[in-house]
Formats: C-alpha cells, sequence, structure tokens
C-alpha cells in the first residue's frame, strides 16, 4: 500500500492523519509524528487500533463523521499513544474524497499546551491583582504597626512593676512579627537583578539550605541533565523561590521524608504568550502527604497554608518570582508524591 503525498500539510503544526474507509493510516505530517511520538515509516498501512490503545472514543468519531456526512469535533479525549503516554487532545473529523482517495482527514490537538496557556493567563492576570492588593494592604498595616510599637516601648517605661513588662513584652513582639510578615509581602517588588548562573548551582545552595535546616530527617536525591544552558536572571530571587517550594515540600513532610530536585530541557513551550525555542524545566518533588484538595485551586494565593500555624507567604513569592522571569509553576499532589514543575526560558541563555 503506497503511502499518500501532501506536500502542504508537512509544514502545518497541526497534527494531521488520513484514514481510509477501512480505519487504515494512509499518510501522518510530521506534527503527528510528533504528537504521537512515532514515525510516519512505522505508522502508514497500519489500522488505528493497532496504533492507538483503547481506540473505541476515536474511532466512533470517525463513525459519527461518517454517517452524518460532516466534520464532528471530540473536545478533551483521551488517547494512549504508541508510546505508552497520556495525552488528551482536541480531534476533528472531515469525511475527504482527494483525487482517488476515500476516507476522513483528522486534525489532532493536544488540549495540554491550550489549557496551560489558558491558565497561565488567568493566574497572571490573578497573580497581578492579588499582588496588587496585598502591597496595598501591607503598606497601609505596616504604618499602625510601627505606632503600636512605640507606644508600648513608651509603656514599659513608665510601668512600675516588672511583672507588667511581659505584656508589652508580647505587644512588641507580635508587632515586629506582623513587621516581617509585611517585609516579606513587600519584597517581591523590587526589580530583578540579571546574571548568567547555572541552575544547578541554584539547586544546589538549595539543597545545602535544606539539609542545615532538616538535618536529620530528609533525604534530598539530585537528578541534573548536566548538559542543560545557563539562565540570565536574578540568581537570588530564583534560589528563593526554588527554596520556598523545596521547603514547603520539606515542611509538609514534618521533617522526615524524601525530596527530587531535578532538570531536564523542554522544547517549543509557550511562556508569557511568547513561543520559546528551549525552556528549562526544574521538578520538585516530595513524598509527603499531598496538598488537601480544597487547597489545590488555592496553593499560590497569599495567606493559603495546609500547615498548622503556617503563613502561607513561601509560595506567594515563588510564583511571583518565577512570573518575573517570565516562567510559571504547575503543581500536581496526590497522597505519597507532590510534584511543583517550574518552566524557565532558555531562549537567551549562555550554553
Amino acid at each position: 500500500m503506497a503511502p499518500l503525498t501532501f506536500t502542504g500539510l508537512d509544514a502545518l503544526a497541526t497534527a494531521v492523519v488520513f484514514l481510509d474507509l477501512q480505519h487504515v493510516v494512509r499518510y501522518v505530517n510530521p506534527a503527528a509524528e510528533n504528537l504521537l511520538a512515532i514515525s510516519a515509516k512505522n505508522l502508514v498501512g497500519v489500522p488505528l487500533d493497532k496504533v492507538i490503545a483503547d481506540p473505541e472514543l476515536l474511532i466512533a468519531a470517525v463513525n459519527y463523521a461518517k454517517e452524518n456526512n460532516c466534520s464532528y469535533t471530540q473536545h478533551e479525549l483521551p488517547l494512549i499513544t504508541p508510546a505508552h503516554i497520556r495525552i488528551e487532545i482536541s480531534c476533528t473529523v472531515t469525511p475527504t474524497e482527494m483525487g482517488e482517495f476515500t476516507g476522513f482527514l483528522m486534525e489532532l490537538s493536544p488540549l495540554h499546551q491550550q489549557l496551560r496557556i489558558a491558565r497561565e493567563e488567568r493566574l497572571m492576570d490573578q497573580t497581578t491583582q492579588t499582588r496588587e492588593l496585598i502591597r496595598n494592604l501591607a503598606h497601609e498595616i505596616k504604618n499602625p504597626l510601627g505606632a503600636l510599637r512605640g507606644a508600648a516601648q513608651l509603656l514599659e517605661r513608665e510601668l512600675e512593676r516588672p511583672e507588667l513588662h511581659e505584656y508589652t513584652q508580647v505587644i512588641m513582639k507580635e508587632a515586629d512579627r506582623l513587621q516581617s510578615l509585611m517585609d516579606r509581602l513587600l519584597t517581591p517588588h523590587r526589580l530583578p537583578h540579571v546574571t548568567h548562573f547555572s541552575v544547578h548551582e541554584a539547586l544546589e545552595r538549595v539543597r545545602s539550605l535544606l539539609v542545615a535546616e532538616f538535618p536529620n530527617g530528609i533525604t534530598v536525591h539530585q537528578d541534573y541533565d548536566v548538559s542543560l544552558p545557563g539562565l540570565m536572571a536574578d540568581r537570588e530571587q530564583i534560589i528563593q523561590a526554588l527554596f520556598n517550594i523545596a521547603r514547603n515540600g520539606a515542611q509538609a513532610m514534618q521533617g522526615k521524608g524524601t525530596l527530587i530536585l531535578r532538570t531536564r530541557i523542554a522544547r517549543r513551550v509557550t511562556l508569557a504568550k511568547k513561543m520559546h525555542r528551549l525552556a528549562i524545566l526544574i521538578s520538585i518533588v516530595d513524598d509527603g502527604p499531598g496538598i488537601p484538595a480544597e487547597l489545590m485551586d488555592k496553593i499560590f494565593f497569599p495567606l493559603v497554608s495546609g500547615r498548622e500555624g503556617g503563613h502561607g507567604i513561601g509560595l506567594t513569592i515563588a510564583q511571583t518570582f518565577i512570573n518575573q522571569h517570565h516562567g510559571t509553576i504547575e503543581v500536581e499532589s496526590r497522597p505519597g508524591e507532590t510534584r511543583f514543575t517550574i518552566l524557565l526560558p532558555a531562549d537567551h541563555a549562555h550554553g
């Protein structure tokens, strides 16, 4: 069976597959090869049900288009690729006659990219609004805090009974604690000081800080891709962001467990509405109890914490720093594994 050739489709970014009436693959363009992670040589001439595991939904979409002689789009269609990778796609099937060929044109669009871009845009808007709200609130709180502490100091000097000093000390210590919290809320608003450095240098600093804080209970595994390019970024902000995320995991494990620091290269990634040829992917994985389901959508909001006594500022600051560098943070969590994935553009880094 000779493969079909459609030169004009080879340059498309959309994955295109042609099936004949027996559901045998007759043509795939390079974008489809990339999506399915298998070469055209191993796809053409193969029945669809031998290419895709559990192809019932895909075949049902083809049959609907055939029976109604119309284009049919199935959204959020789960697909198991020949490489056993699960992806979600939007699939449009169109009955087609081209010369002697009669069959179906299938357009496959991975949903994860579309959903991630939409979620990223929503989060950026949300983060900007929240940051401005918190910044204004922090400024409003700082002024009365200073007056409160000053009044407590004056009162302490006037008190004759030493045992009453305990109460003024409580006022001053709590005022100092709140002052520190406000300072941390306002910290992310300075402009980044950009330098060139290795992401592994930053992660090793994070590892040493973790080991110092949790000397007896935390095991840190490094899984680095040493071929990664460097980063052009604010070194201290990136270290602080990564440390906040890693420390959050260590605290969730109550100081006892395993933390994995992993780096990989990601290709053709859209960040801040811009396509990047290369991006640096950092995963921070812990084997703690997981993030409660009711907190998953709010985990980066300020003053939200799943830990008793937690102030919920660490992840907010981490997200702000990463966003300032046109990167993203995503989190997946279940009992026994919580994974934070950070993507940072590497296009302008030096190799």
